[in-house]
């Protein structure tokens, strides 16, 4: 297959490619060589960009909705035509295997479709005014508006469909995005921008650029011709945001560490496949990549014999490799960082019941067992392909553990018991409870989103929009 290579980048300001004043070169996660030379904005290459979305703002609110519908439609479609090389580039720069890579662009193509399908679907309410004394003779009706310029601040775990989930809703609700790729994985960006001008998009109304948090992410926070600032990353970076934010809109993402309750009873044999592929792919670098596993007493013996056994028959290597399941983290500190937690759940009484060593970038999947509350790789976001499985004598003893958590994004159960799965979905702190399936799982129209540390407000295309528009009410006084 042919690798995709990028000599140089520009940053894509109001419909243009524009030099920067500096470039970085950006290095494979997997083998650490040259993939490309993308710029690293100033701050008054970041003002170029919100002031073209700013200026394009009114031409986007003012577009029908059939039209906007359209360009997100195109977009789709073009995306599809060109799905192979998305997926190559995916893989290069962040090393997610390939076939995880082809799954997200087919991914990000439905999201732009249920965005296309959405933007014609922005209504609002008729209100009863007589319902109160004095609403005679009045009739009032709401319609939704969108904010303006959305400044867009994405990670490098899935480089095209997150800043799908993103730029569909600003776009079909009429807004102007500035976005800020991860560091790691700004060509998947570049690649959309091209796409975006071709399927039409006025100049002005998205922009891409690529440089440091402390700068660009900076200037997207503090400019007031920036309304809304959606982020998907750290709680540190988040809560640094909602900090700064003012009286911005804001949509948080952050981090989570998604668990799995196992009941009694259960065919382990049915789900240990899907257990696994939950806990390692992409390598584990997933919001809500099982992390933590509690199984019942009487099963957990053969649970984990069994989880063992499937982790064995992953196949570890380069991303590019359409048979590769797990490949290299984002950077080599990761590597460096995992494996300082590993040894730290040793030393508080963890086993690590297969894996717990990288080979070069490369952390083997590891199953980690008896692991203490206390240790990072259970009360963190271990973002690697690390899981825990532990043993407990009761499923409320399991919601407990689930809950004792800084976050609460997503949590699963799998039980026979529809009396246990209704007691579970109510008790569990978390902002989606899926019974009998994985916490790892996420269509592209739910609404998704967590509580605690997890963030706040919710994606999923009907529910991002809501959020990237305002109410108006409007009254007609008859009388």
């Amino acid at each position: 297959m042919e690798v995709f290579v990028m000599i140089k980048k520009h940053l894509f300001i109001n419909g243009e490619w524009t030099k920067a004043k500096r470039y970085t070169n950006l290095l494979s996660p997997y083998d650490r060589e040259v993939i490309a030379e993308v710029p690293s904005a100033t701050v008054e290459e970041v003002e170029l960009a919100i002031e073209a979305a700013y200026q394009t703002r009114q031409i986007m609110a003012d577009m029908p909705s059939h039209q906007r519908a359209k360009i997100l439609e195109n977009l789709a479609h073009l995306l599809e035509q060109r799905a192979e090389e998305a997926a190559v580039i995916i893989s290069t720069e962040s090393s997610k295997p390939l076939k995880d890579a082809r799954g997200e662009v087919t991914r990000t193509i439905q999201t732009y479709k249920f965005a296309a399908e959405e933007a014609k679907r922005i209504g609002g309410e008729t209100i009863p005014m007589d319902a109160a004394p004095g609403g005679e003779g009045k009739i009032a009706y709401t319609v939704r508006e969108p904010l303006g310029v959305v400044g867009a601040i994405t990670p490098f775990n899935f480089p095209m469909n997150l800043v799908a989930h993103k730029v569909g809703p600003a776009i079909a609700s009429g807004n102007t995005v500035v976005l800020k790729p991860a560091g790691q994985t700004p060509l998947s960006a570049y690649f959309l921008a091209e796409l975006i001008q071709e399927a039409g998009l006025p100049s002005g109304a998205f922009n891409v650029v690529t440089g440091s948090g402390s700068v660009v992410g900076e200037k997207l926070v503090k400019d007031e011709r920036v309304k809304k600032i959606s982020f998907t990353g750290s709680p540190e970076v988040g809560i640094g945001i909602k900090n700064k934010v003012g009286l911005k809109h804001v949509t948080l993402e952050l981090g989570s560490n998604a668990a799995l309750i196992v009941d009694k009873n259960i065919d382990i044999e049915k789900i240990i496949r899907r257990c696994v592929t939950g806990a390692f792919s992409s390598q584990g670098q997933v919001c809500i990549s099982l992390q933590r596993i509690y199984v019942h007493k009487d099963l957990y013996d053969f649970f984990v014999e069994s989880f063992v056994k499937e982790t064995g028959n992953l196949t570890i290597g380069n991303p590019l490799d359409p048979r590769t399941d797990v490949s290299a983290l984002i950077h080599p500190k990761e590597i460096e960082r995992t494996l300082a937690w590993i040894e730290e759940a040793k030393q508080k009484g963890a086993v690590v019941a297969t894996g717990g060593v990288n080979e070069g970038n490369i952390l083997k999947p590891t199953v980690l067992l008896g692991v203490s509350p206390l240790s990072k790789v259970s009360c963190q976001e271990v973002f690697a392909p690390i899981v825990l499985i532990n043993k407990v004598d009761t499923v409320d003893e399991a919601i407990e553990l689930v809950n004792d958590s800084r976050y609460g994004l997503q949590a699963g159960i799998y039980t026979e018991n529809i009396h246990t799965a209704i007691h579970a979905s109510k008790k569990l702190q978390v902002g989606g409870v899926l019974v009998n399936d994985i916490p790892t799982f996420r269509v592209d129209h739910m609404p998704y989103g967590g509580v605690k540390e997890s963030g706040i407000g919710r994606e999923g295309i009907k529910y991002a929009i809501k959020e990237m528009t305002e109410q108006k009410l409007v009254i007609f006084n008859n009388n």
